[in-house]
């Protein structure tokens, strides 16, 4: 039985999601931050609770998703880049990480640290919370602004969750997963893997319209357009089954062009497997199923 993400995220999900961020544009900093809160499964968690306590109670870094949503959404007709997109992927992000440990694969805080599952958690959430504040300064370069805002902001919502030398240690693979999810990055853990795919996995059409409806017609915003749904359950042979459905074959683009390159070399490989359907009556079906080949 395919287990969708949770039932709050996934309605977002299914809405036309950048329409609302194309509106949050235009809003005053303050309504637009008003109108903000991350929503995440703790399943008893309590560090991971207390921190989106914190996230949610945070205006600077509220501000910051604001920001970065105006220069990419108002300024370059680009995709989402609101808080929507970094609730979306800090779930994506969490079902990854529950999927693996559910099927024996261990976090590289727990193998190399000796922390615990709930540490492992916070580092994934935060990683995904954070890791397109960068784009608040400018899009080419995001990645690297991100760390040198992220690295004072993780030392003060984690203050009194984490004493010394954890802090360190939890702040380091926080960072390390930010810089990680960049195009030529090489994570180094399955923390940071998992935030370079659960980025990629936001893909639905929701994302893409802004730029598509606004005329800006290319490979990137016709395939994501052709995105209807994703999911994310276990697999027949691995762990996690991603299964990508599209109403036009050029979504192939999002999952053999971008998704694939996200997934090698994110040490996911050898845990997931993709399946794309095109389930429509009014296409032409150039394949009826496509398979990615890792």
């Amino acid at each position: 039985m395919t287990e969708r993400l949770d039932d709050e995220t996934a309605d977002r999900i299914d809405q036309p999601v950048s329409a609302e961020a194309e509106q949050e544009t235009r809003l005053t900093p303050t309504e637009a931050v008003a109108r903000m809160k991350i929503n995440v499964p703790v399943r008893g968690n309590r560090k991971l609770r207390t921190l989106i306590d914190r996230v949610n109670a945070d205006d600077q870094l509220k501000g910051w998703w604001h920001v970065s949503n105006v220069n990419a959404v108002a300024r370059m007709n680009i995709n989402d880049h609101s808080w929507v997109h970094v609730q979306v992927v800090t779930n994506i992000a969490l079902k990854l990480l529950r999927q693996l440990t559910k099927h024996g694969v261990e976090p590289g805080l727990v193998r190399d640290f000796g922390l615990e599952q709930d540490d492992a958690e916070v580092v994934v959430v935060l990683s995904a919370l954070l890791h397109c504040i960068g784009m608040s300064i400018h899009r080419h370069g995001h990645e690297d602004f991100s760390l040198f805002l992220s690295e004072p902001k993780i030392r003060e919502l984690l203050a009194g969750i984490y004493e010394e030398p954890d802090l360190t240690v939890i702040t380091s693979e926080v960072l390390m997963a930010i810089i990680s999810h960049r195009a030529d990055g090489d994570p180094l853990t399955t923390e940071a893997g998992i935030l370079r795919v659960a980025d990629a996995l936001d893909m639905e059409k929701g994302r893409s319209r802004i730029g598509f409806e606004k005329g800006s017609i290319s490979m990137h915003s016709l395939s994501a357009a052709a995105i209807d749904d994703v999911t994310i359950s276990d697999g027949e042979e691995r762990p996690i089954k991603i299964e990508i459905r599209m109403n036009n074959s050029s979504g192939i683009f999002q999952v053999d062009g971008l998704l694939k390159a996200k997934l090698r070399g994110s040490g996911l490989e050898p845990y997931v497997e993709v399946v794309a359907h095109i389930d429509t009556e009014t296409e032409q079906r150039l394949v009826p199923m496509y398979r990615l080949e890792i």
